[in-house]
């Protein structure tokens, strides 16, 4: 079957060129890195330029960038390697500063540290899912004291709904604690996952101290990602048993990973960079939508109106009151592939965590499907999604049983 693939925010078909350079790492290029021996150090350059390459996508230093195996490491590294760190805690507990709509990666390491003695304050989101700068104000102004270690963690774009938050306003009030608090330890950390590769990201214009990206998200493998960490900050290593990744994450390093995501890396930025190739794919989405709001006028888009405040892949849209896991169900049978929100939530019959922190109300939560294009979705797929949504949605709204 030919499937029409609108999951892209789970994850990504690798680029033919990243499969290529993973083969010949696989084939030819074996050895381990860190080893002494000549064949060893031919495998250590290919690592390091990789490393090259994720650097300029996100407009960093070499020396900043941690392999890992993933996001949801990463963003466990960032959490954890900040807020527990060894010896006593002190007077006043470390504080994590995120909001009530990140990712699983986020949330549940989160409720994992109020068990171990850290402070965690989740701000709230408007119904388009985009967070208060005076809400972020005020939990920086009433935790911040000197010399408490305090993390403010947050998803540039959302998983399910591609709203963007403004994080070049956040990194400005993190920037204004910073004066006002001199001895205030006060971190950045920025959930990249879905941003890079579909935007300009640059960790210097948003003053990041941390950010988190995987590979398999912008066209690259699975099981490879990595964590930006600013120079001169400091974490406590959480992968103990080598020296690897200078002694920040040890552990052989997944080379043909590592190769691959920096090939899939100066993929992206050449994309990234192409306003027309991203006025194209917005224009998809855009279709997507306005095809499916005609046919099915009782349908609803969640998350931001404005396209600023969106991603341009992502379409997220309610069709109450029917289950989001029956519509799945019958799309894929007609080789249709789209999520209900996050890959890693799924099987839950549960509506989304996220849209119901939005206000959705619960019925088109329920029933609320996300569709996400990547760069290489055509005009064709769009239009065959046209054809199968509206069927599939009528056909299952007729077989409902009628309301008493």
């Amino acid at each position: 079957m030919d499937w029409i693939y609108l999951d892209n925010n789970a994850t990504t078909r690798p680029a033919d060129e990243v499969l290529e350079a993973m083969n010949e790492i696989h084939q030819t290029l074996w050895a381990n890195p860190s080893s002494v021996h000549r064949f060893g150090q031919m495998v250590r350059q290919r690592v390091e330029l990789a490393r090259t390459s994720v650097a300029s996508l996100i407009g960093a230093k070499d020396r900043e960038i941690i392999f890992t195996s993933g996001g949801t490491e990463s963003n466990n590294l960032a959490l954890r390697g900040n807020l527990l760190k060894p010896g006593p805690v002190g007077e006043h507990p470390p504080v994590l500063i995120t909001t009530t709509v990140e990712h699983s990666a986020i949330r549940q390491p989160a409720d994992d540290l109020v068990q171990r003695g850290v402070m965690v304050v989740k701000l709230p989101v408007d119904h388009q899912g985009l967070i208060n700068l005076n809400d972020v104000k005020q939990a920086l102004e009433e935790h911040t004291l000197p010399g408490r270690e305090v993390l403010l963690s947050i998803q540039w774009a959302n998983n399910e709904t591609g709203a963007i938050q403004p994080v070049k306003e956040i990194a400005q009030l993190v920037a204004d604690i910073r004066q006002q608090v001199p001895r205030g330890k006060v971190r950045f950390h920025l959930d990249a996952t879905q941003a890079v590769g579909k935007m300009v990201v640059d960790v210097n214009s948003v003053s990041a101290d941390l950010l988190t990206l995987a590979a398999h998200k912008f066209h690259g493998p699975k099981g490879v990602g990595a964590l930006y960490v600013r120079t001169g900050i400091r974490l406590s290593v959480q992968n103990q048993g080598g020296p690897q990744e200078r002694e920040r994450r040890g552990g052989t390093e997944n080379t043909a990973g590592i190769v691959g995501m920096g090939v899939a890396a100066d993929l992206a930025r050449a994309f990234v960079a192409d306003e027309q190739a991203i006025a194209r794919q917005r224009a998809l989405r855009d279709k997507l939508e306005a095809g499916v709001l005609v046919a099915l006028p009782a349908s609803h888009i969640n998350g931001p109106s404005s396209p600023d405040q969106r991603l341009w892949n992502t379409s997220n849209i309610g069709f109450a009151p029917l289950e989001a896991e029956a519509i799945l169900l019958s799309l894929s049978e007609k080789g249709l592939c789209a999520s209900a929100g996050a890959a890693c939530s799924s099987g839950s019959l549960e509506p989304s965590p996220i849209l119901l922190a939005m206000g959705v109300p619960e019925p088109v939560a329920h029933g609320s499907v996300r569709f996400s294009l990547s760069r290489y979705t055509t005009e064709q797929e769009i239009d065959q999604a046209l054809a199968i949504i509206p069927q599939v949605v009528r056909r299952l709204a007729q077989a409902m049983p009628a309301t008493p």
